[in-house]
């Protein structure tokens, strides 16, 4: 048996694809006794007797076609971490899955949404369905997809990005910042029948850093060529504006900025606060580190569609600075209450919780002395940032700062493996075969989380879904009438 287990484990590492991941994984589960485990309802890590009546009242107001009572269980009890069935600790006794329980639950909440939204009921007709999804739905809340900064090392973000769309778990809402942008923005402009083809590793152009003079860090000014980055983003962003992306796609795209005057706070760009903005703009000027890239003017169209300057005399950086996640403003625009947050920050890995390293030898310190250091470091760097006259050298001063301040993590966190050596690549072209080694690592890093993705997905996936069949539904009826009214 352990001889057996041991060759799943290889096969588990050495895995191609998802398929192999799984199949592997399944069968070391069922070897290795955490199928039992997943048919055991009892666990201290959720309430799985509130969970076990949620399911059967739900279930049995759905069989008996009780709509007025399935509605009232549904509006009343569905949350987004009902009972706990969110908790990590719930998918770390098994490979693949969780507590059956559990699953069955989802699977009766989606069944019973579906059932309702294509239902034809007396008593709960379009109107009725119409605000009971729009209500429901946004005390629901849904999920968000975030990519951090991270310069050349931001390429993971491919591998994470393509496994999420290639299963559908891809969210609707997705932020990026820094390097994490132009994932964020190539994902948004580009449709799904476009997507296969433009996350393969051939078909991303890799030149994005150009050296005007190292030298020129000490001058205060730029090291790195700006205009060869915006190259480098015309050949792999679509030329539109956030809302121009989000018709096309229906991706909603947001893009974090920071203003080159410090004493302003960052930016939200996307298709609700800035629609008209050009999105490859918006991703240069997030990925233009103070000190190593010019600041860059934001552009958009006007009511005519030509391009004019936004904000006239205003230029923007480095869209990490500030807010690497911007969690709270997805909140409050889109009501995102779940996070999936891909971190590939080299500096931020040390002040991560180490349960959420993907290293466990991360660090020998004690989460007490952790905590001391980046205390002591946040007022050191406060000292500094008061005495500095220069507007770059502040902003360095800034994202440093920023760096114990910030959060870095997410509910859900996707974090590649630690390789010392990366942080000499930060900000280098990667080769063709750097290029394949990240999105492989993506790929790899997200594979053991699908099944935890999926699951707390679900509901707000299906709620989605029913509120688009929902909208086109009433576009048609109203279509009618108003064909009827002129007839």
């Amino acid at each position: 048996m352990k001889r057996t287990l041991k060759q799943l484990e290889r096969a588990i590492a050495q895995a191609s694809s998802y398929d192999e991941w799984c199949h592997a994984s399944r069968e070391y589960d069922r070897l290795g006794g955490a199928d039992e485990w997943k048919d055991i309802d009892r666990s201290p890590h959720y309430d799985y007797e509130l969970i076990r009546n949620r399911l059967w009242q739900i279930r049995q107001a759905r069989e008996r076609n009780d709509v007025n009572k399935l509605v009232f269980h549904l509006h009343e009890g569905l949350h987004g971490n009902l009972g706990n069935i969110s908790n990590p600790a719930l998918y770390g006794h098994s490979r693949t899955g969780t507590k059956r329980l559990i699953e069955r639950y989802l699977e009766e909440v989606c069944t019973a949404l579906d059932y309702l939204c294509d239902g034809d009921f007396a008593e709960f007709g379009l109107k009725q369905k119409l605000d009971f999804f729009e209500t429901t739905g946004q005390a629901f809340g849904q999920s968000c997809l975030m990519f951090s900064g991270g310069a050349a090392l931001g390429l993971f973000h491919i591998g994470v990005a393509k496994t999420l769309w290639e299963q559908g778990l891809l969210p609707s809402v997705i932020s990026g910042s820094s390097a994490g942008s132009i994932v964020a923005a190539v994902v948004g402009t580009h449709d799904n029948d476009e997507l296969a083809a433009k996350l393969e590793p051939e078909n991303i152009y890799l030149e994005a850093f150009k050296a005007i003079g190292w030298k020129g860090l000490l001058r205060g000014t730029p090291v790195l060529d700006g205009d060869h980055l915006e190259a480098c983003l015309e050949e792999n962003i679509k030329d539109l504006t956030f809302e121009e992306a989000y018709r096309k796609t229906g991706r909603e795209i947001n893009i974090t900025v920071s203003p080159y005057d410090r004493n302003q706070q960052s930016r939200l760009l996307n298709w609700r606060t800035s629609p008209n903005v050009l999105i490859r703009k918006a991703a240069l000027a997030s990925c233009a580190i103070p000190g190593i890239y010019p600041p860059v003017s934001l552009w958009a169209k006007n009511l005519d569609g030509e391009r004019v300057p936004y904000i006239p005399g205003r230029k923007f950086v480095d869209g990490s600075i500030q807010d690497d996640l911007p969690i709270r403003r997805l909140s409050r625009l889109f009501g995102v209450n779940h996070s999936i947050v891909s971190q590939t920050n080299p500096h931020v890995v040390p002040f991560l919780p180490r349960s959420e390293s993907t290293d466990s030898s991360l660090s020998t310190l004690s989460d007490w002395a952790i905590r001391n250091v980046s205390m002591n470091l946040h007022y050191a760097l406060d000292l500094v940032r008061r005495r500095v006259r220069s507007n770059d050298l502040g902003l360095v001063v800034d994202k440093a700062q920023t760096v114990v301040k910030q959060r870095y993590i997410g509910d859900i966190n996707l974090i590649p493996p630690r390789q010392p050596r990366n942080a000499l690549r930060v900000l280098s072209n990667p080769s063709l075969e750097d290029v394949r080694a990240f999105i492989r690592a993506g790929e790899q890093t997200t594979w053991p989380k699908l099944t935890m993705i999926d699951n707390t997905t679900r509901i707000s996936r299906t709620f989605r879904a029913c509120r688009e069949r929902l909208d086109r539904l009433e576009e048609r009826t109203l279509n009618r009438l108003s064909v009827a009214a002129n007839g």
